[in-house]
């Protein structure tokens, strides 16, 4: 090859891969805007969602329960319980968790029926909450003890509102939630008054009364898990939580026994 046709050749080569490289720098900047463009719009999803759930969460305000519902009195031990004057048996006992969403699921297909059949001086409830989940890993260990010693600063008039207000804004499996200030701002939402309130659910001031309703529902009564329903001592099958009709019909047969015997 001769020394003109060998730089012909170094020429065209040389042209060949700079033809190359500039669609490689092309590429490289067409890529660049690409993944801007995707950074830019992953942003703005990110804040959005953030903002969203944080509007979420600035709009959570509970609201007091003005359906049926007996008198309400606290015991010794914590418990609540809702019967008429007078009112002794049938017995139902209610074992719960509010990070639990089994119980979420039965407040909100028999809760309803649990309130009216006291109201109706039909039954004695008695709510039992404790902390299921200690053993279990965070968030959701600190969630179910958060909300169940806040739950026991509440005085017993207030108390189904409050209630009612934890399985409503129940955080997700695996998501912290229950803060503080929203345990506390629920309380003043559904008219809790007492100075100590806050003080209470802050420093979580009912962390040992908690600590004794779970050792006595584990080892105890043998609870094993949320939420476990006593009717006359007797737990209550799945088709009886169930459904309304499955409860008022097992209530009405406690009742025919206990006048029967």
């Amino acid at each position: 090859m001769s020394k003109a046709a060998r730089e012909r050749s170094a020429r065209e080569r040389l042209a060949a891969e700079r033809k190359r490289q500039e669609a490689r720098d092309k590429q490289r900047k067409l890529l660049a805007i690409v993944l801007g463009a995707v950074v830019a719009v992953a942003a703005v999803v990110v804040v959005t969602v953030i903002v969203l759930d944080q509007r979420g969460k600035s709009d959570q305000k509970a609201t007091a329960y003005t359906g049926p519902q007996a008198p309400l009195t606290r015991d010794a031990d914590g418990s609540i319980v809702m019967a008429k004057a007078g009112v002794t048996a049938p017995t139902i006992e209610i074992f719960e968790d509010f990070q639990c969403p089994a119980c979420k699921s039965f407040e909100e297909s028999t809760g309803k029926k649990v309130k009216e059949l006291a109201a109706a001086g039909k039954v004695k409830v008695v709510y039992r909450p404790f902390h299921l989940f200690g053993q279990s890993q965070n968030p959701i260990k600190e969630n179910s003890l958060r909300s169940a010693a806040a739950a026991l600063c509440v005085p017993a008039d207030k108390w189904l509102s409050y209630h009612d207000a934890l399985f409503k804004f129940q955080p997700e499996e695996g998501d912290e939630g229950f803060a503080t200030k929203e345990l506390v701002n629920w309380g003043k939402d559904v008219g809790v008054a007492d100075a100590g309130f806050e003080k209470c659910v802050t420093d979580q001031q009912k962390k040992s009364q908690v600590d004794t309703m779970t050792t006595y529902a584990l080892q105890t009564r043998k609870v094993t898990g949320t939420p476990t329903v006593f009717l006359n001592g007797r737990k209550l099958e799945d088709n009886e939580l169930g459904s309304p009709d499955g409860l008022e019909k097992a209530v009405s047969d406690a009742a025919k026994t206990k006048t029967n015997q």
